[in-house]
């Protein structure tokens, strides 16, 4: 509920009554933009909060990750924004650097239509110096972690007298995090006529104190999560601490699923199973929150383009994660809060792909199993370990591998410029269409998937040729593994 002190309404929205955008206050080329992006309906969420944000009213949304929010946010701080006046205008505050770039990325692909509209992205783990420069070169938006944006506040890099609208998002996430401070912090150094936007996939105590203390008689919209039980298939295995591990094996060889991501609760149980399934010919790799940033962004662009099979994570990589095509998740460890299940569960079985979920639990954990099945108001779904037998032929081998090239948005590279060099004649064979998977550029390097069968060949041939036309470096990323090809 929402506190006495906010006048606020609540909406409850469901998947019926999608709405076209076109029934929005939006430019003809914003509208068009939209069309091109494939943006035909709005979701549940962007129904419900674009009129709302639309008209600049404070906001507070709580919906599901993945339930389109960086659109409905996104298009509300666009619609304000004066291309012509290089000034931060608006800021997205986000959990992780992940989510950020995510989030930045898609701001400007809505932004095509505007011109010229420049979007920072402020996170740890990159040198102050290279980022005070792009804000000296002029922002209009600026998407961040806390602790990152009040670095840059503190010494005098960020100003934000001409902001007009502050996003953020998945703020029950950085209450988690322990960034309740940084946002007070940051919302102080705001001017009080902005319009604030709160996104959040649940309602915590701390939501409440945050829109009391910085919001303007925000309006409350909750939008119910979809329904997935036809989508995700659950299923429960008994373990004991001693077989937890192993079966993560059996599992693999049995599902034989593309792409998995596997939960444990802690950072040393990643490390252990990542180590067993690599001994055991998996392609895998970990993440969790002490990894350096280089190898983080190396180990999700692997695992985003289908070059590692299984990333084991922590709760870390719960939210915010782009993945799609996700066949499985495992929890390795039972959770022992239940919403946190749907949330890792909730990966797989995206946009009507169906997706399978695989539960480990020992004889301890099953009180937590119990909460899981009281939250989600339907008992579990128990099976066998003896019915986990190797299928098909060979190793689970990803189906593609992933060159990185020594350069990035700093030296203007393109996916266009990347896929032009792999398509062309020079330097080698020209590769099809169908032979380049997903290619990412990053603020320093660019990740390129190729199919697994052309690899070698297509990493010698972007070093023989031109991106850009210009000569680059290029190597091809492994994963660590006893491989049984």
């Amino acid at each position: 509920m929402c506190g006495t002190q906010i006048a606020c309404q609540g909406t409850t929205a469901d998947n019926r009554g999608m709405t076209a955008f076109s029934t929005l206050p939006l430019a003809p080329a914003v509208l068009a933009n939209l069309t091109q992006l494939g943006y035909d309906q709005m979701t549940p969420i962007q129904a419900a909060s674009l009129p709302v944000s639309l008209a600049g009213t404070d906001l507070i949304a709580q919906a599901q990750t993945g339930s389109g929010k960086t659109a409905a946010f996104g298009l509300a701080l666009l619609a304000k924004l004066n291309p012509r006046w290089f000034a931060v205008q608006a800021m997205v505050l986000c959990p992780t650097r992940e989510l950020a770039d995510q989030v930045a990325v898609e701001i400007r692909r809505l932004a095509r239509a505007q011109d010229n509209i420049k979007v920072v992205t402020l996170c740890g783990g990159i040198a102050l110096r290279g980022q005070r420069a792009s804000l000296e070169n002029g922002a209009h938006i600026v998407v961040g972690t806390p602790g990152r944006i009040m670095d840059h506040l503190e010494r005098g890099y960020l100003t934000l007298e001409g902001l007009s609208t502050l996003v953020l998002d998945e703020a029950d996430r950085m209450l988690d995090m322990g960034f309740f401070d940084d946002i007070a912090k940051v919302a102080k150094q705001c001017p009080p006529e902005r319009q604030t936007l709160l996104f959040s996939a649940t309602y915590p105590e701390g939501i409440e104190k945050l829109s009391k203390q910085f919001m303007r008689n925000p309006q409350r919209i909750e939008v119910a999560a979809p329904k997935t039980e036809s989508l995700i298939e659950q299923r429960f295995y008994e373990v004991t601490r001693q077989t937890r591990l192993h079966v993560v094996g059996q599992l693999l060889r049995h599902f034989r699923p593309v792409s998995t991501l596997a939960f444990c609760n802690t950072k040393q149980q990643c490390k252990d199973l990542v180590t067993l399934l690599q001994s055991e010919g998996f392609y895998a790799l970990a993440l969790y929150g002490e990894l350096e940033q280089r190898e983080r962004d190396q180990v999700l662009a692997q695992f985003a383009n289908r070059s590692c099979s299984v990333l084991v994570a922590t709760d870390v990589a719960s939210r915010g994660l782009d993945i799609s095509q996700l066949e499985a998740v495992i929890n390795v460890d039972i959770t022992p809060d239940p919403e946190v299940h749907v949330h890792r569960i909730g990966r797989t079985g995206r946009a009507g792909e169906t997706g399978l979920a695989l539960s480990l639990a020992s004889m301890p954990e099953m009180g937590a199993v119990g909460k899981i099945e009281q939250y989600q108001n339907k008992p579990s779904t128990w099976h066998k370990l003896d019915e986990l037998t190797p299928t098909g032929k060979g190793p689970l081998l990803p189906p593609m591998m992933t060159v990185q090239i020594l350069g990035g948005r700093k030296e203007k590279i393109r996916p266009g410029d990347v896929l032009g060099a792999l398509t062309s004649d020079e330097g080698g064979p020209a590769y099809t269409r169908e032979q380049i998977g997903k290619i990412q550029v990053t603020e320093f390097c660019t990740f390129v998937a190729v199919a697994r069968e052309v690899g070698p060949a297509a990493c010698a041939k972007l070093n023989a040729g031109k991106v850009k036309g210009k000569s680059v470096r290029a190597r091809l990323m492994t994963v660590a593994t006893q491989s049984l090809e």
